[in-house]
């Protein structure tokens, strides 16, 4: 290469690291475009500069990091034993496989505050540069997206669009469905044949995307195994996934208000993992607060923390074993103790 344009990638290097973000958008739109005219590079040097400024489906920007995966799970998402093994290496595996036979589907089961939506927030920091708030990442709501039943038809074919739109633009797309135990019964099996062994579907191929649904149904039947190997005076740690899965699978499917009531996905086996989510004890409270205020730049005060904790709903009532809202107020009651 001329050591002219070699000096100019220099300064283009220096200009996509970490310094560039000090500027602002017109100064380096026009130090870039100034460097490429200079060395006269145009054609796949000027669109990979864009691509380096713009978010795209390209490996600057999607790249699976299994040891931040690890690490957030190891130290973020806490009570979490079996939920933590499965989804790193459902993902692992998943990520690893060149060309997966079909998406990687989730369901993640467990009443609210005990890391379903953080565990979804994990898996996407891990593969997309910009994290849930990549352009790839799709978070659809079933109260906000699909409110009114009436018009269930019309969501299903938005539904359609959307995932087939998403997919064909970059075949790495995560989609996350939150509140499935409050979506119309009939909805999601709109996209059944998006989850299934087809190498592309009208030439689009669906294999290399990820689908995580979040739901509270089976969050009693996960509840009442907890406390039954409390009572039997087992760790929680002890609780295995063949304890659960079958339980959930079947509660789950046979919930009449939620959206996988009788639905096909459970019928055709297209969910890979009922991933279950147990509920927290203060002790988990307690890291929860802690880690809070690290996110908060504070120093973590464990006395703090225990207030908190202290201050949570537990079940059974006299023993107080297990949070109801697991970490869910753990955020809003901070703010009054600090």
């Amino acid at each position: 290469m001329h050591p002219r344009k070699k000096h100019v990638l220099l300064i283009l290097l220096l200009l996509l690291s970490s310094k560039a973000e000090e500027l602002d958008p017109v100064s380096t739109t026009i130090a870039v475009g100034m460097a490429v005219g200079a060395a006269g590079v145009t054609g796949f040097l000027s669109t990979s500069i864009f691509y380096y400024f713009k978010e795209s489906c390209r490996p600057v920007w999607i790249s699976f990091n299994s040891t931040r995966l690890k690490t957030d799970l190891d130290n973020m998402l806490f009570g979490q034993h079996i939920a933590s093994r499965i989804i790193l290496k459902a993902v692992n595996g998943f990520m690893s496989n060149t060309n997966p036979k079909k998406p990687l589907v989730l369901s993640f089961q467990g009443w609210t505050g005990t890391g379903k939506n953080l565990a979804s927030q994990f898996i996407a920091e891990s593969i997309y540069s910009k994290g849930m708030k990549s352009r790839h990442v799709h978070l659809f709501t079933s109260t906000f997206h699909f409110p009114h039943k009436h018009m269930i038809n019309t969501y299903k074919s938005q539904l359609q669009q959307w995932v087939r739109g998403n997919v064909t633009n970059c075949e790495r797309s995560l989609f996350i469905f939150d509140e499935m135990d409050k979506m119309h019964p009939g909805l999601i099996d709109s996209i059944k044949q998006y989850l299934e062994y087809y190498d592309n579907l009208d030439g689009v191929s669906y294999g290399k995307s990820i689908f995580i649904f979040l739901s509270n149904a089976g969050g009693q039947d996960i509840t009442n195994t907890a406390v039954e190997f409390w009572k039997a005076g087992k760790g929680q740690t002890e609780i295995t996934l063949k304890d659960l899965e079958k339980t959930l699978s079947l509660s789950v499917f046979n919930d009449q208000n939620g959206g996988f009531f009788h639905t096909s996905l459970i019928e055709k086996n297209l969910v890979d993992f009922f991933v279950p989510f147990l509920p927290l004890k203060e002790i988990h409270v307690v890291r929860c607060a802690m880690a809070e205020m690290k996110a908060r730049n504070l120093r973590p005060n464990r006395e703090v923390a225990n207030k908190v904790a202290r201050d949570m709903i537990y079940f059974p009532k006299d023993e107080r074993v297990f949070s109801s809202t697991g970490c869910k107020t753990v955020k809003h009651k901070l703010n009054f103790y600090i």
